[in-house]
């Protein structure tokens, strides 16, 4: 069984056991369970049809937990301006939240 579940306005296809990196929670710690409540679509269990919510699927949830918070590598911005002697040089480094997912309910 899957579902798509929607984290302030990221979509991602889950199953139970996946894990997922999300957009950095700074407000969770290690070891806590989150609930994902927006779902926009569950599908993939022989017993039934999937299910497409208009805009989400009324019933159903995904529980989580959260495993690490992690960080991606250095992405290296650079500007350059021929002939001017203009260089600017800026890096950006993503953080994420790690969760493994655990169920889908409903």
């Amino acid at each position: 069984m899957y579902a798509v579940l929607d984290d302030r306005n990221q979509q991602y296809k889950v199953a139970a056991g996946d894990r997922i990196k999300i957009h950095l929670r700074s407000d969770s710690n290690e070891g806590d369970t989150l609930t994902f409540d927006k779902i926009c679509a569950v599908g993939g269990d022989a017993d039934k049809a999937g299910r497409v919510g208009t805009p989400f699927v009324d019933g159903v949830n995904v529980t989580g937990k959260v495993v690490r918070h992690v960080k991606d590598p250095k992405v290296i911005i650079g500007h350059f301006r021929r002939r001017k002697n203009s260089r600017k040089r800026n890096g950006f480094r993503a953080q994420y939240t790690m969760v493994q997912i655990e169920a889908i309910n409903g």
